[in-house]
């Protein structure tokens, strides 16, 4: 059960209304843990949200993109996240053997995916400078230095949600995840 309490959605005003409305429109309803982040701070919720737009019209794939999602949220321990970017992985055209690969660090049969998983476990679970090794395998995966920018982003936002789900303890409202 979430920690935190979230007044009715529909009772918002002000802020917080404008950035659920925002939400309602693109996704048609607002998840729990955007109407936690919106009532407590409308402008985290309004700045991620164009982060997220921003890295959605970056070079990286949907694919691409959820699998890093989806593996941060498993290496971090986020059910809330795991269960959301499980969803939204179908949705990108990643099956459901591809999103258990994923999550357990396995290879998918896709070598760029592959060095994708690779690449973004070697960056959460070390501390330091990367290795020349690790980057040129990156590198040779096919991934361009503008994408290595849009990974990196891609990280931070999903420890964002990661961490704040944490805290909260979300009540998860996405289908749950096997």
């Amino acid at each position: 059960m979430s920690r935190i309490t979230v007044p009715n959605v529909a009772s918002a005003t002000g802020a917080t209304a404008e950035v659920y409305a925002q939400v309602k429109k693109a996704a048609g309803s607002i998840p729990n843990l955007f109407a936690a982040v919106g009532a407590l701070s409308p402008e985290v919720l309004k700045t991620y949200l164009s982060a997220e737009g921003v890295l959605a019209s970056g070079t990286l794939s949907k694919q691409d993109l959820e699998t890093i999602k989806l593996l941060v949220s498993e290496l971090t321990g986020c059910d809330y996240c795991v269960a959301a970017h499980t969803m939204l992985g179908k949705m990108a055209g990643l099956s459901p053997e591809t999103l258990k690969q994923i999550r357990a660090g396995q290879p998918t049969g896709d070598a760029k995916r592959d060095a994708l998983v690779h690449f973004v476990t070697n960056l959460q679970q070390t501390s330091g400078t990367i290795g020349a090794e690790e980057f040129a395998a990156i590198k040779a995966a096919g991934y361009t230095d503008g994408q290595l920018a849009e990974i990196a982003f891609a990280i931070a936002l999903t420890v964002f949600t990661n961490t704040f789900n944490r805290i909260n303890d979300t009540d998860v409202d996405f289908p749950p995840v096997k």
